[in-house]
């Protein structure tokens, strides 16, 4: 099994790419998902958060305030390293445990969607290909002050406060153009869809895995008659 990674800008359109990808029956291990769940009340990341940010980034209900722990932490960079340092770790572990689950299954690659991918930049060694999905930079702060009724300098301030989009789609293997109509955006990604269907790395790291595996059988045997035949 590969891994392939997905990710964007705000507002780009990263997530109705993922969409569609699951409808093709892609698997797809989603960051954005995984992240709100670690934060449900009485987990580990709430717990911390609760103690590290008090009740003010909390509805009445206990759950997380998310638009109010937004601007608390955009606004400090100390208490971004702060909710990264809750929340990162849990992701993380849950995404490696998505990960295995698909392997467990035989999937032949999985879809990594994770916004922050060259930000983070901590998963692009296990990748084999990279996908970025962009749009207009107009669309792009349309898309965003709709979707989160944000005022146009704070919604330019948060495009800002990522990796430009130009850079990312330099970074990556394929890029997604997602200015245009639905039908056009969905051909694109039926066209990556079958090329990576097409890939024959999995069989190549099965055969590397399994050599790896080989040989460590093979010492552990090898130990175990030294030890209790010889």
């Amino acid at each position: 099994m590969f891994l392939v990674g997905l990710t964007g800008g705000i507002a780009s359109g990263k997530s109705t790419v993922s969409t569609m990808m699951k409808e093709m029956g892609v698997p797809v291990v989603d960051a954005d998902l995984i992240a709100r769940e670690v934060v449900e009340p009485g987990k580990r990341a709430w717990t911390k958060i609760r103690k590290a940010f008090g009740d003010e980034v909390f509805h009445e209900s206990g759950e997380i305030n998310r638009e109010r722990l937004g601007q608390v932490v955009f606004s400090d960079m100390e208490k971004r390293r702060t909710i990264n340092k809750i929340t990162h770790p849990e992701i993380y572990r849950e995404i490696q445990w998505q990960v295995l689950r698909h392997l467990c299954r035989g999937e032949q690659f999985v879809i990594l969607d994770l916004p922050l991918l060259y930000e983070s930049n901590k998963c692009t060694n296990y990748l084999f290909k990279t996908i970025v999905v962009t749009c207009d930079d107009e669309l792009q702060l349309e898309r965003l002050m709709a979707r989160n009724t944000y005022t146009e300098k704070e919604a330019i301030a948060r495009i800002e406060a990522q990796m430009p989009l130009e850079k990312k789609c330099k970074m990556a293997n394929f890029v997604i153009e997602n200015s245009g109509t639905k039908d056009n955006t969905r051909k694109q990604v039926e066209d990556i869809v079958k090329y990576l269907r097409s890939s024959r790395h999995h069989l190549y790291l099965r055969v590397a895995w399994g050599g790896g595996l080989a040989v460590v059988v093979a010492v552990v045997v090898g130990l175990l008659v030294y030890f209790f035949f010889s």
